[in-house]
């Protein structure tokens, strides 16, 4: 099930995205510009509630950007605004940017043999074999090598084992992802991190640095510079009028199903609202999207210990956690889901959401609904829309009494809109959640 957070306020009636004004702080200095959550009818009750699970789940930082604003910011424990941290394989990310600035400039294309960029020998498979392994397959997951070695990590030559034709199996495999970093330095002539801090940071005020932990470059920085990328990417590529990345058809690529073995995954991005997804270490596609209390539209890159950067462009909508892992497990991918389940109960209790193109009132109830749901105005209804959270029309409801009722047991729990015509001319627009 889905039920994303709808901000409706001032919006026109469209269900279509539509780019709103987004705000971008400054590169230096510690301004950033806030949203308090009351604007939003979020309730500080159910703001406590959120913050208490994430502290006993070892949260270390916690974001939520709105239209680029700060909304919520909590640190934990002894972390501070300041504190750096890993992003673990969220840093995968920051990679698969970086690789797309580099063949924007013409360093690099992702179809280039890696051979071309780290020579020949570079794994333990034959020439033939190694040969047909490009960028773009590293950046899939889809190289083909072996992930069951005694060290996936392992990045050396000896590690690198044919397993199937590239392109034909995915499979979450670190050590191809890892040498990126060497196929970015080889083309540019540059290190990774001076590419990225001429390239990345310095155009967007991130601050951070990978840092070698045996066979991994992992990025270390604070919770804000996390948010800051996560802003880049919910205004694609382009930082308060600076097109940072131009290769608009790699952004998409990048952000969208980049193979058929494996639909939820992009260019290192995990992608929501596919039919089916896979995970890191198995063999198998499960139905569904990856995190169904999220928005279909979210991408998300995910790391070690629960580090995660959401991106919802249809909420114009940034959140980030960072911490450890409250069970254990290497990446524990549901936790993101359960916080998107206490933020989308962030609003307040209320019976209807909405404004009025005219006078009246409207009363939608219960909210959230099971079954029968009730309207009542002060005006008589001429019909009564119902639509998906992605603008498709479900259900047409034509004039009755008011109070007038229509049944919604016949759809799946989540969210809807609601709009409602009156035949003074008025029109009211609302959210409806299905339990």
């Amino acid at each position: 099930m889905r039920t994303a957070i709808a901000l409706l306020a001032s919006a026109m009636f469209t269900f279509t995205v539509s780019a709103q004004s987004l705000y971008f702080p400054p590169l230096t200095g510690g301004t950033w510009d806030t949203l308090s959550p009351q604007s939003l009818n979020w309730c500080q009750n159910k703001i406590d509630s959120l913050y208490d699970y994430l502290d006993t789940n070892s949260t270390k930082a916690f974001i939520l950007l709105k239209d680029g604003k700060i909304v919520l910011e909590k640190y934990f424990g002894s972390h501070t605004q300041a504190t750096p941290w890993q992003w673990a394989s969220a840093g995968k990310t920051i990679t698969a940017f970086m690789v797309g600035i580099a063949q924007q400039e013409n360093y690099l294309s992702i179809h280039d043999s890696t051979s071309v960029h780290l020579s020949q020998g570079w794994t333990q498979c034959t020439p033939a074999q190694e040969g047909k392994i490009t960028i773009r397959h590293q950046l899939t997951m889809t190289s083909g090598f072996d992930d069951g070695v005694p060290d996936p990590f392992c990045s050396l030559d000896t590690c690198l084992v044919y397993l199937a034709e590239p392109g034909t199996r995915w499979a979450y495999h670190n050590a191809p992802y890892t040498l990126l970093d060497g196929v970015i330095e080889n083309a540019t002539g540059l290190t990774l991190n001076a590419f990225t801090t001429q390239k990345l940071k310095n155009p967007t005020g991130m601050t951070g640095m990978f840092v070698s932990l045996g066979y991994n470059n992992v990025f270390f920085s604070n919770a804000r510079s996390m948010a800051r990328f996560g802003l880049l990417m919910l205004n694609k590529g382009n930082w308060n009028g600076n097109q940072i990345m131009t290769d608009s058809t790699y952004f998409h690529d990048m952000v969208n199903t980049s193979q058929s073995l494996n639909p939820a995954y992009g260019y290192l991005w995990w992608l929501n609202g596919k039919a089916t997804y896979m995970l890191p270490g198995i063999q198998f596609s499960f139905n569904g999207s990856i995190n169904p209390n999220a928005p279909a539209d979210m991408i998300v890159a995910m790391g070690k210990d629960g580090q995660f950067l959401n991106v919802v462009p249809s909420l114009n909508m940034v959140w980030l956690r960072m911490g450890n892992s409250p069970d254990g497990h290497p990446v524990p991918y549901m936790l993101n889901d359960k916080i998107w389940e206490f933020i989308n109960a962030l609003e307040c209790d209320q019976v209807g959401v909405g404004k009025w193109d005219g006078e009246g009132s409207v009363r939608l109830f219960p909210n959230p609904g099971r079954d029968v749901i009730t309207i009542e105005s002060g005006a008589e209804i001429n019909k009564v829309e119902l639509y998906s959270v992605e603008g498709q029309l479900l259900q047409v409801i034509q004039a009755q009494q008011t109070p007038m009722r229509f049944s919604i047991s016949g759809f799946p729990a989540g969210l809807y809109f609601v709009r409602v015509d009156l035949t003074n001319g008025s029109r009211w627009m609302g959210k409806l959640i299905k339990e």
